[in-house]
C-alpha cells in the first residue's frame, strides 16, 4: 500500500459482480492483527446477492459501506457501471500518502490526461519516472492490451521500433544459475515426496496382497485391486516428478541465451540506458553500462532492451529489482561489453559523434538541450524511424510508410487497421509484420605479436615518463635539505654540466655571456633589492669597475625543473652599468649560466633593446610567485644580514634595460625557457578544451585536451578519452600537436574550455616604475564548490533530522526546514536523540507486550486445540468400537484387526452402495 491506505476494486465477468475491499484504516480501528477482506458478490443482471450465508453477505456490505467512500448499495453500483462492457475491473484507492506540505503525492489537476509525481522538477528527471502516461508507455516490452488514464488512451511502444539502426546480439552464459538451483531444489523435494508415496501405496499393496492369500471373494479382489491401482498411480506421478527433475537438472547445466537489442534514440539523446525486462514487464530502466558509465560522448544516446526469463534472474516482490544482485551486475557487464561492439559496428566515432548529432538537429554542446525544430531537422529524423502504431481493435502493430504530411503528425486514440495507408495492410484479418533487426556478433580483440609488443613498449614510455617527473621533485623540508640540492657551478665545460634530463637553457645576451667567471669558493653573499638600487644611485655619473656576479638558490622548490647555481667573479673584464638616481632593478631573479668558458669575453656591453610592456607585464606576474636573491660582493656581517632577509622571497626572472639615451641597461633572463618559448607555450596553452581524435591501435577514439606542454622537439598534448578499452589502453595518452595519429575534431566552446584558456588573452602590462616589484596574486578562477558542498551538506542533515523528529519535539518539521546553517549548528541534537531514543524504546516495549500477548493467547489457543484434538480421537476411538461390534454382530466371520483395515472396508461398502 504505497501510494495510499485503502483501496476498492469492482470487477465484472460473466454475468457476476463482485466488490473487493482492502483496508489499513478498517484494521487500525478495529485493532485486527489478521488480513480481513470482505469480498461480497451480486448477481449482474439482478442485482441480487449471490451467497449461501446472508449474514457474513450483511456483515461485508456493512464494512464497505462504513469505510469505502460509498456509503450505500446504489453508489456501489454506479461504479460497477463505469465498466463498459461484459468484464472489466475497476480500482479505485483513497486516503491517499501526504507530503509534509500536506498535498498528495501523486498530482492528478495539473494534467487531466495524466497522474504525475507531485513537486518533481521536469530538468534532470527522467519522463517515466515523472509521469504515469509514459511509464505505462514502456511497461510491457510487447504491449497487448490498453491502457487508460483519466479516460484518454496511453499510447503504447515497442522501443526496439523506437530507434535507429537497431541491431540484435545473441548472448549465452552458464553465470544465471542461482533461479535454476532453486528449481532443481524444489523438483527434488517434489520427487522425494512423491517417491515416499508411491513405495508406501507399494507396500500395502503387498501387505495387503500377502495377507489375503488364497482368500478369492470378491470383496477381497476388489479391495486388492484399488490398493495396486492406487499404488501404480502413485509409481507414475513418482517417475513423472523424477523425470521432471532430471530435466531441470539437464537445464541447469544448459548455457541460458538472451538477446540484446541496442539503437540510438534520435528523437531525446539524453535519454539513454538500458530497459531490463522481465518476463515482458519492465524491471529496470536507464542504466548506465560500458562505455556510458565514462561520461563521455562514446555511447551515448544509445539504448538497449533485453527481455529476462524467469528462470535467469527472478526479480523483487515490487518488481523494481532483481533479487540476486551478483548475477544482476554480470548482466550489466555483459550488456557494457556488446554496447562498445554495437557502437563499433554503427561506426559513428568514425565519423565523428559530434557530426553526427548535427545531422539530426542537435546543434548545442550541452547535451540535455532538446534537437531543433527546424522542418528540415524534423523530417531527417521521421525519415530514419518509421512510425509504429498498434489497431485498438486487433492490437496488431502496424508500420506506417513514411510520408512528409506524417511528420509530426498525433494520431488518433483509436486507431485502427483501417486506416492504414498499405493496401496490405489496412485490414485487421492481415497478419502482423515482424520486425527485421539485423544480427550483430561480439568480435574478440585478438592481438598480433607486434600489436602486443607495440602496447608493451608504449607501457614502457609511460612508466618511464612518470618515473622521470617523480625524480625530478625534491621535496625541501629543512635547512639541511638545501645542501643536497644538485647545484652545478660554471666552470665546466657546457657538455658536462648539462644533464640529459633537464632542460636546456635559452641563449644567453652578449652582455651577460662574455662576462667571466669566479670560482664557487669566492661567490659572496646575497644582497637584496634594496641594497643594489642604494649602491647604484650612490654613483650616477661614474662607470662602476666592476659588476658583482649573481648568485641564486631555489629554497623550498617542488617544481620538476632543477635549477642552476651561477656564479661570475671579480676579472678584468667588467660589464659596466650606468643608473640614474631614483632608477631601480624590477623584478630580481638569477642569472643563468654562461653557454662555455671557452668563449672568448667581450670587454663591450652589448646593447639590448628595451624589452616590450607586455613581457615587462610577464616579468611583473611572474616575480609575484616566486624570488630569488641577489648577491653582490659586500662586507660579510651586512651581507649575511641580507642574505637572510632575502632568503625569504621568489622570483623567477630578471630584468634590466639599456636604453640609449639614459645608459641604461636591462636585461631580461629567464630561469626556464626563452622569451620566444614562453610566447609559444603560451599560446599553445588555448588548445585546452579542443575536442580531437586520436589514433590508438589502428582505431580512432575520441577525447579533450586536458593538458599543454612543450616537449623536447615540438607541443605536447594531454589528451583523456571519452571512452576506450581499459585493459588495453589507459584513458589518457600524451601526443604531439599536428602528427598523424591526432586531428581535430570542433572547437572548444565555452562551456567546457579551460578557466585559464578563457582569460589568457588577458596580459598584464606594467610600466617600469622605482618599486621593487609589481605584486600580482595567483590566478584562482578555477570554480570552487566548497559552498556548494556545504549547501548540500545542510539540506542533507535537514532531511535526516526531520525524518527522525520525535513526534513532541519543541521544534517542528517546518520550523526545521526553513532552519539555516547557523541554527543547524545550535541545533539541540542531545535532546533530540534523548527523545528519539525514549519514543524508540516506547515503541519496542509496545512491540513486545503485543507480542507477549499474542505468544499467550497462541499457546492457550494451542492448549484448547490439543484438548479438543484428544477428544476427537477419542471419540473416534469410541466410534470405530461400536461399529466393529456391530459388524460383528451382523457378520460373525469378519476378520479386522486394525482401525486402517476398519477404514477401508467401509470406504467399500459405501462404494458397493453407491
Amino acid at each position: 500500500m504505497r501510494i495510499g491506505k485503502d483501496f476498492i476494486l469492482f470487477t465484472r465477468k460473466d454475468n457476476t459482480m463482485t466488490c473487493l475491499l482492502l483496508s489499513r484504516t478498517f484494521h487500525e480501528e478495529e485493532g485486527i492483527d489478521e488480513v480481513i477482506v470482505p469480498l461480497p458478490t451480486w448477481n449482474a443482471r439482478s442485482c441480487e446477492p449471490v451467497t449461501d450465508n446472508m449474514e457474513k453477505f450483511a456483515i461485508e456490505t456493512e464494512l464497505i459501506y462504513k469505510y469505502s467512500p460509498f456509503k450505500s448499495e446504489r453508489e456501489v453500483m454506479d461504479q460497477f457501471n463505469k465498466i463498459r462492457g461484459e468484464k472489466g475491473t475497476l480500482v479505485i484507492i483513497f486516503n491517499l500518502k501526504l507530503m509534509d506540505n500536506g498535498e498528495p503525492e501523486l498530482d492528478v489537476t495539473s494534467d487531466p490526461q495524466d497522474i504525475q509525481m507531485a513537486e518533481t522538477p521536469r530538468e534532470g528527471t527522467k519522463p517515466e519516472r515523472r509521469s504515469f502516461r509514459a511509464y505505462a508507455a514502456v511497461l510491457y516490452i510487447d504491449p497487448r492490451m490498453r491502457i487508460f488514464i483519466n479516460g484518454h488512451k496511453v499510447q503504447t511502444k515497442r522501443l526496439s521500433c523506437c530507434l535507429y539502426k537497431p541491431r540484435m546480439y545473441k548472448y549465452t552464459s552458464n553465470r544465471f544459475k542461482t533461479r535454476a538451483e532453486q528449481e532443481v531444489k524444489k523438483a527434488e523435494h517434489m520427487a522425494r515426496i512423491a517417491e515416499e508415496k508411491a513405495r508406501e501405496a507399494e507396500s500395502k499393496a503387498r501387505a495387503l496382497e500377502l495377507r489375503l492369500g488364497g482368500d478369492l471373494t470378491r470383496e477381497s479382489r476388489v479391495t486388492l485391486r484399488q490398493v495396486q491401482n492406487l499404488a501404480i498411480t502413485m509409481r507414475q506421478e513418482a517417475d513423472v516428478k523424477k523425470r521432471i527433475k532430471d530435466a531441470k537438472q539437464r537445464a541447469l547445466k544448459e548455457p541460458k541465451e538472451l538477446n540484446f537489442i541496442f539503437g540510438v534514440n534520435i528523437e531525446q539523446r539524453e535519454l539513454d540506458g538500458m530497459f531490463i525486462y522481465n518476463c515482458s514487464r519492465l524491471i529496470k530502466m536507464y542504466e548506465k553500462v560500458g562505455p556510458q558509465l565514462e561520461g563521455g560522448m562514446a555511447c551515448g544516446g544509445v539504448v538497449g532492451v533485453v527481455d529476462v526469463p524467469y528462470l535467469v534472474l527472478e526479480p523483487t516482490h515490487n518488481k523494481q529489482d532483481f533479487a540476486d544482485a551478483k548475477e544482476y551486475r554480470h548482466l550489466l557487464k555483459a550488456m557494457g561489453e556488446h554496447l562498445a561492439q554495437y557502437w563499433k559496428d554503427v561506426a559513428i566515432a568514425q565519423r565523428g559523434i559530434i557530426k553526427f548529432w548535427d545531422e539530426f538537429g542537435y546543434l548545442s554542446a550541452n547535451w540535455n538541450q532538446p534537437p531543433s525544430s527546424e522542418l528540415r531537422y524534423k523530417r531527417r529524423r521521421a525519415m530514419e524511424i518509421p512510425t509504429t502504431i498498434q489497431c485498438d481493435v486487433c492490437l496488431k502493430w502496424r508500420t506506417l510508410p513514411f510520408q512528409l504530411s506524417s511528420v509530426e503528425k498525433n494520431y488518433p486514440d483509436s486507431w485502427v487497421c483501417s486506416m492504414n495507408p498499405d493496401p496490405e495492410q489496412d485490414r485487421c484479418e492481415a497478419a502482423e509484420q515482424k520486425q527485421k533487426v539485423p544480427l550483430g556478433t561480439l568480435k574478440k580483440d585478438l592481438k598480433s605479436h607486434e600489436e602486443k609488443q607495440k602496447q608493451l613498449t608504449e607501457k614502457i614510455r609511460q612508466q618511464q615518463e612518470k618515473l622521470e617527473a617523480l625524480q625530478k621533485t625534491t621535496p625541501i623540508r629543512s635547512q639541511a635539505d638545501l645542501k643536497k640540492l644538485p647545484l652545478e657551478v660554471t666552470t665546466r665545460p657546457s657538455r658536462e654540466h648539462t644533464r640529459t634530463q633537464r632542460p636546456r637553457s635559452p641563449p644567453l645576451p652578449d652582455a651577460i655571456k662574455n662576462a667571466p667567471s669566479r670560482p664557487p669558493g669566492s661567490s659572496p653573499p646575497p644582497k637584496s633589492c634594496s641594497q643594489l638600487k642604494k649602491s647604484s644611485s650612490d654613483h650616477p655619473n661614474s662607470s662602476s669597475p666592476k659588476l658583482a656576479s649573481v648568485l641564486f638558490k631555489e629554497e623550498a622548490s617542488t617544481s620538476r625543473t632543477h635549477h642552476h647555481t651561477v656564479t661570475a667573479g671579480k676579472s678584468n673584464s667588467t660589464l659596466k652599468t650606468l643608473a640614474k638616481p631614483g632608477t631601480s632593478m624590477k623584478s630580481l631573479s638569477g642569472l643563468q649560466s654562461p653557454k662555455s668558458p671557452r668563449e672568448t669575453p667581450n670587454p663591450k656591453a652589448a646593447k639590448v633593446p628595451a624589452v616590450k610592456k607586455s613581457a615587462s607585464g610577464r616579468c611583473s606576474q611572474a616575480s609575484s610567485t616566486r624570488k630569488r636573491a641577489l648577491n653582490i660582493p659586500e662586507d660579510g656581517s651586512e651581507e649575511e644580514g641580507e642574505h637572510k632577509k632575502e632568503r625569504t622571497k621568489r622570483g623567477k626572472f630578471l630584468a634590466m634595460k639599456e636604453e640609449k639615451d639614459s645608459s641604461e641597461v636591462v636585461v631580461e633572463l629567464t630561469d626556464s625557457a626563452g622569451e620566444e618559448e614562453l610566447l609559444e607555450l603560451k599560446k599553445a596553452q588555448k588548445d585546452k578544451g579542443l575536442h580531437v581524435e586520436v589514433r590508438v591501435n589502428k582505431e580512432w577514439f575520441t577525447g579533450r585536451v586536458t593538458a599543454v606542454e612543450r616537449g623536447r622537439h615540438a607541443i605536447r598534448w594531454k589528451v583523456k578519452f571519452d571512452y576506450v578499452p581499459t585493459d588495453t589502453t589507459p584513458r589518457d595518452r600524451w601526443v604531439e600537436k599536428g602528427s598523424e595519429d591526432v586531428r581535430l575534431m570542433k572547437p572548444p566552446s565555452p562551456e567546457y574550455q579551460a578557466p585559464d584558456t578563457q582569460q589568457e588573452e588577458e596580459v598584464v602590462v606594467a610600466e617600469p616604475s622605482t618599486s621593487d616589484c609589481v605584486r600580482i596574486e595567483p590566478d584562482t578562477t578555477g570554480p570552487s564548490s566548497s559552498q556548494e558542498t556545504v549547501d548540500l551538506l545542510v539540506q542533507i542533515l535537514r532531511n535526516c533530522l526531520r525524518y527522525f523528529l520525535p513526534p513532541n519535539f519543541p521544534i517542528s518539521k517546518n520550523e526545521l526546514s526553513s532552519m539555516s546553517s547557523e541554527g543547524l549548528l545550535a541545533f539541540p541534537l542531545k535532546e533530540y536523540f534523548k527523545q528519539y531514543e525514549v519514543g524508540l524504546q516506547n515503541l519496542c516495549n509496545s512491540y513486545q507486550t503485543r507480542a507477549d500477548a499474542r505468544a499467550k493467547a497462541c499457546e492457550e489457543n494451542l492448549r484448547n486445540s490439543e484438548r479438543k484434538l484428544k477428544e476427537t480421537e477419542e471419540k473416534l476411538q469410541k466410534l470405530r468400537t461400536n461399529i466393529m461390534a456391530l459388524l460383528q454382530k451382523v457378520q460373525e466371520d469378519i476378520d479386522i484387526n486394525t482401525d486402517d483395515e476398519l477404514d477401508a472396508y467401509i470406504e467399500d461398502l459405501i462404494m458397493k452402495g453407491d
